[in-house]
C-alpha cells in the first residue's frame, strides 16, 4: 500500500495549530507557510515525515518538524505527538510593574493622594 502524504492544511488542522481547516488553507494560500524553507501556495501540497514547516501563529513564528502524519484531529496530547517543536523560546518580556500606590494614614485616600496615584503624563484615559 503506498504511503499516504496528507495535505498541508489538513495536517496543520490535525496538529491543532489552526482552529479550522479553512483557516489553515487561507494561511497557506496567502503564502504564510513554508515547507522545508520553500514558500508554498497550495493547501494540497503533500507532507512527509521529517519535513519542516515554518508558519506564523498569532504573534509568533512557529517552526515544527513533522514526526507523524496523523489520521484524525484528536485531543491535544495526541496532536503534540505529531511534531517536534523547533521554535526558539521567546525572550522573557519585561513587564513594567507599577509600584503599588500607597498613602499615609488610614481610611480613604484624600483627593491629593488619588492625584498622586495617577501616572504622570496622561492619566487613565489614554
Amino acid at each position: 500500500m503506498p504511503e499516504q502524504r496528507p495535505r498541508v492544511d489538513r495536517w496543520l488542522w490535525f496538529a491543532r495549530f489552526f482552529k479550522t481547516r479553512s483557516l489553515a488553507a487561507k494561511a497557506v494560500t496567502a503564502g504564510h507557510v513554508r515547507l522545508n524553507g520553500q514558500r508554498i501556495a497550495k493547501p494540497a501540497a503533500a507532507l512527509g515525515a521529517g519535513d519542516v514547516l515554518t508558519f506564523r501563529q498569532g504573534d509568533r513564528v512557529r517552526i515544527v518538524r513533522i514526526v507523524e502524519m496523523g489520521t484524525r484531529r484528536g485531543p491535544a496530547p495526541e496532536a503534540r505527538a505529531l511534531y517536534d517543536d523547533l521554535t526558539p523560546p521567546e525572550p522573557p518580556r519585561e513587564t513594567p510593574v507599577a509600584p503599588v500606590p500607597r498613602f499615609e494614614g488610614k481610611g480613604r485616600p484624600t483627593k491629593k493622594d488619588r492625584r498622586d496615584m495617577i501616572p504622570k503624563g496622561g492619566g487613565l484615559l489614554e
